[in-house]
């Protein structure tokens, strides 16, 4: 089968190599999935860099997210063979889904909610999974409440808009220019603010009217989101969920102290197959009835992936891209 491996840590145009090999075998507890296609994401950029925490051993191959059949199950699986399915793969043993055919666990394997086409699958399960871990199950989010989006026109970002718009949320995107700006209201989003036109925490306390935002999902870390967190109204959360600049936020504790307000982390994982089956029921009736909807905006040839996730890396994606059919 044709496959895509890191083979040194660099950027992704310059470490990934296209190869030959035999299609793995799962083993127990795992299922073989022919790809149809395949999430990109931040995470396979930073596993290119040798900087994401469950980079595997070189040589290897990248892509967490992944639709397509089943055409092998390892032992103590009771998975149909031709099941159409979305996943998160095998990618901290090397064998994630920038391949023909890619390993999953078990646990971690969906049928594909219908309405979906194999592109919108691929980039569903981990954005939205993470937005739901955030907004309702750490962050809490009631109805009405004043919801930021930092990082909103990304793939993390996107589902957070909508999922914050449907709770009932008020969101505004924090974005980087007027096409991400355009972009994120057409989600949901009730105001949007260009973080490069000046400083993010007084216009996050104009927008709400003096209120501050009641929670800040932050995909970004760094500097924007301890700015943001000088924003937040009294019992405010700021949702933990990733590191795209580079750094965690450093906030001091005694701005939590004086402002009655929280630093909440947020990881997707962690969770019972019970957890994530309520999870999965509840997006795909939010998808069923038209509040959610993809948040993949464009597909990357089988053979100009590097490219593709070069694009990402260099922060030039609107939405979220999927390596396409193989």
């Amino acid at each position: 089968m044709r496959a895509w491996q890191v083979v040194a840590q660099g950027e992704p145009v310059d470490v990934l190599r296209q190869v030959s090999l035999d299609a793995p075998r799962p083993g127990p507890g795992q299922v073989r999935i022919r790809v149809a296609a395949a999430g990109i994401g931040l995470p396979d950029v930073l596993m290119c860099r040798g900087t994401y925490p469950l980079t595997p051993t070189l040589p290897f191959t990248p892509g967490q997210e992944v639709a397509g059949t089943v055409t092998a199950v390892g032992e103590g699986v009771e998975v149909a063979l031709g099941s159409r399915v979305m996943a998160v793969t095998s990618f901290t043993e090397g064998y994630g889904s920038f391949a023909e055919e890619c390993l999953a666990p078990v646990g971690s394997v969906f049928p594909v909610p219908d309405g979906l086409d194999d592109a919108a699958a691929a980039g569903f399960w981990i954005p939205y999974l993470t937005g739901w871990a955030g907004l309702v199950h750490r962050g809490r989010v009631a109805a009405g409440e004043w919801l930021a989006v930092l990082g909103a026109a990304g793939g993390s970002g996107i589902a957070a808009v909508q999922l914050g718009a449907a709770l009932g949320a008020r969101v505004i995107a924090v974005v980087g220019d007027g096409e991400r700006a355009e972009y994120c209201r057409g989600l949901g989003a009730e105001a949007t603010f260009d973080h490069r036109s000046g400083p993010l925490a007084p216009a996050l306390r104009e927008l709400t009217g003096g209120h501050g935002v009641d929670v800040v999902y932050d995909p970004v870390g760094g500097a924007m989101a301890a700015e943001a967190s000088t924003a937040l109204a009294r019992g405010g959360r700021l949702l933990a969920v990733g590191f795209a600049s580079g750094s965690w936020p450093q906030i001091p504790a005694h701005q939590l102290v004086v402002a009655n307000t929280s630093l909440v982390g947020v990881f997707a994982g962690g969770y019972t197959r019970a957890e994530l089956d309520e999870v999965h029921g509840e997006l795909s009736e939010l998808l069923g009835s038209g509040r959610l909807r993809s948040a993949v905006t464009g597909t990357v040839p089988f053979d100009e992936l590097p490219g593709g996730l070069q694009r990402v890396a260099d922060r030039g994606v609107v939405g979220k891209l999927v390596l396409g059919g193989t």
